[in-house]
């Protein structure tokens, strides 16, 4: 691999060069490669690292908020959640204009220890006398800002390789990614054999438990993770063409560097492509949300049923994006990434169409009286809750189904488990689809500039869209149900189409554009 990567970037990737030129004697060394695509794998480890920290505890959070603070209820759940997006929000852009203007190890470094006292307090919550829950609040919300250094990551990752290298890279990073996701939640399951009792230890007042010790092992990977940055990352930043730019990041001069080529960004393509990407998250975030109150309500599962297979659903799920991540490599080399974006859009558009009820078959009507075992819905924290149900809870009397309090079930028609696995499959395929290629064609868009401060408004932008998708979908199903749910979701999905297809064709590269090499 090594190999065919360096005889890659010793021939003339783009643009009308000539035996003799400048531009045609700057090759890359192979001391140069090793060290540039070294620099990077960190880089994949670190973003595997930082969806590790979101899910490795969001199977406990709920028993664990119970059990440090009574007065803790379903709404302040809601919040818990939404620190994490909300932190990262705002951190993205700071994190990216301190990458714009110093090494990329300083904001990367403090980020990541950050997220290691961050979960240091919130292995120590259950300490305080009171207020615990505003301390655990606190903990996810600084493990949200920690995580602001995606937009560090993927920014180092897109200077540092050619056009040719983009979309893989790309594809690798959000797969590192979708892996993390999948890992965490079995990591958390594996500690589940420690007990909520553990052990304690007096001198430090530390509980490791099983709530406590997987926050513990992202701390330490946390570490880990900062003696490579330290250690072994490196600055580099090449052109589109693969020729070594020198900027501010750079720690070392080089007499092969060329200077960053001037011009400027089309802006309506970067703002075009930030709403793109602010809806593919929005979509994924509310179909995440939605698939335990569906399945609950329309296949009168109970709680650990719910559980259960929602889970091994959202597994498969993940992956299956990552066999999606791999498969966009090689298919963006053959039509295109405007091409997978639009088809990933359609297939997203399907299978979101499919989800609509339709025949004369409804739902099992929920009678019985609601009380506690009732199926969430009035917030975004009580339908959370369907997912830290105690499995070990008596079931025996749980009533399920529809809730007669949500008064569509009464008229419509239910979605048939076939509907709903077709639909996931799809969305499975179209989100990360959608995915890698917005954060590809953004990257390109924005050239071999600094990105950092873009790609912090990128990142902000599926921040705002995770916190905003699962309050949208928990309103609309309670209140109207799937049929108008999913239909307003359809609208937004063809209304994003349609914006793709009116700057389609602006969404090209930098050197592109500026006639520097060709399409």
């Amino acid at each position: 691999m090594a190999s065919l990567g360096i005889e890659a970037e010793q021939e003339p990737l783009l643009g009308d060069r000539t035996p003799g030129s400048r531009e045609w004697e700057i090759i890359e060394t192979e001391e140069h490669y090793r060290s540039r695509w070294r620099s990077i794998r960190i880089l994949y480890l670190t973003m595997f690292l930082s969806s590790v920290g979101f899910s490795i505890v969001i199977m406990s959070i709920w028993p664990y908020l119970q059990k440090i603070d009574q007065t803790a209820d379903a709404s302040f759940l809601g919040w818990v959640i939404a620190s994490f997006s909300l932190g990262q929000m705002v951190a993205s852009p700071v994190f990216g204009v301190w990458s714009n203007y110093r090494p990329r190890k300083e904001p990367l470094t403090v980020s990541i220890f950050i997220s290691v006292a961050a979960n240091c307090l919130y292995a120590y919550v259950h300490v305080p006398a009171s207020h615990n829950k505003y301390y655990m609040l606190v903990a996810r919300g600084l493990v949200g800002f920690g995580a602001g250094n995606v937009a560090v990551v993927r920014s180092y990752i897109a200077g540092a390789t050619s056009l040719q290298e983009r979309t893989s890279s790309m594809a690798n990073t959000s797969a590192c990614q979708a892996l993390g996701f999948i890992l965490g939640p079995v990591f958390q399951t594996c500690f589940a054999l420690i007990g909520e009792q553990g052990v304690t230890w007096e001198t430090l007042r530390l509980q490791i438990n099983m709530y406590t010790a997987p926050v513990l092992l992202g701390a330490f990977l946390g570490v880990l993770n900062i003696l490579l940055i330290l250690s072994m990352l490196r600055e580099h930043r090449v052109d589109d063409s693969g020729r070594q730019c020198k900027t501010i990041n750079f720690e070392e001069g080089s007499t092969d560097e060329v200077q960053v080529p001037q011009g400027n960004i089309d802006q309506v393509a970067v703002v075009t492509t930030n709403v793109m990407f602010f809806v593919v998250l929005f979509i994924f975030a509310l179909f995440e949300t939605i698939v335990t109150p569906l399945t609950m309500d329309m296949y009168a599962w109970t709680r650990e049923q719910a559980v259960l297979y929602d889970g091994i659903i959202l597994a498969a799920l993940g992956v299956e994006a990552i066999i999606v991540f791999m498969g966009v490599k090689i298919l963006s080399k053959k039509i295109g990434e405007r091409a997978i974006l639009l088809g990933g859009l359609i297939i997203v558009w399907v299978g979101f169409f499919i989800l609509l009820p339709w025949g004369n078959q409804f739902p099992k009507i929920q009678w019985e009286d609601l009380h506690n075992n009732s199926i969430p819905n009035t917030t975004f924290g009580e339908i959370i809750i369907t997912f830290w149900r105690s499995p070990r809870e008596d079931h025996s009397e749980e009533p399920t189904g529809c809730p007669n309090e949500q008064a569509w079930c009464l008229y419509t028609p239910m979605i048939h488990l076939a509907q709903f696995l077709t639909s996931a499959v799809l969305v499975g395929i179209g989100y990360p689809s959608c995915n890698v290629m917005s954060y590809t064609l953004y990257s390109k868009i924005l050239g071999p500039k600094p990105q950092g401060v873009y790609m912090g408004w990128l990142t902000a932008s599926g921040s705002a869209a995770r916190i905003l998708g699962p309050v949208f979908i928990s309103q609309m199903y309670t209140s109207w149900g799937p049929r108008w749910a999913f239909s307003l979701v359809c609208g937004i999905v063809v209304l994003t189409i349609t914006l793709l297809g009116v700057v389609y064709r602006r969404l090209v590269a930098f050197s592109v554009r500026q006639g520097r090499s060709q399409e």
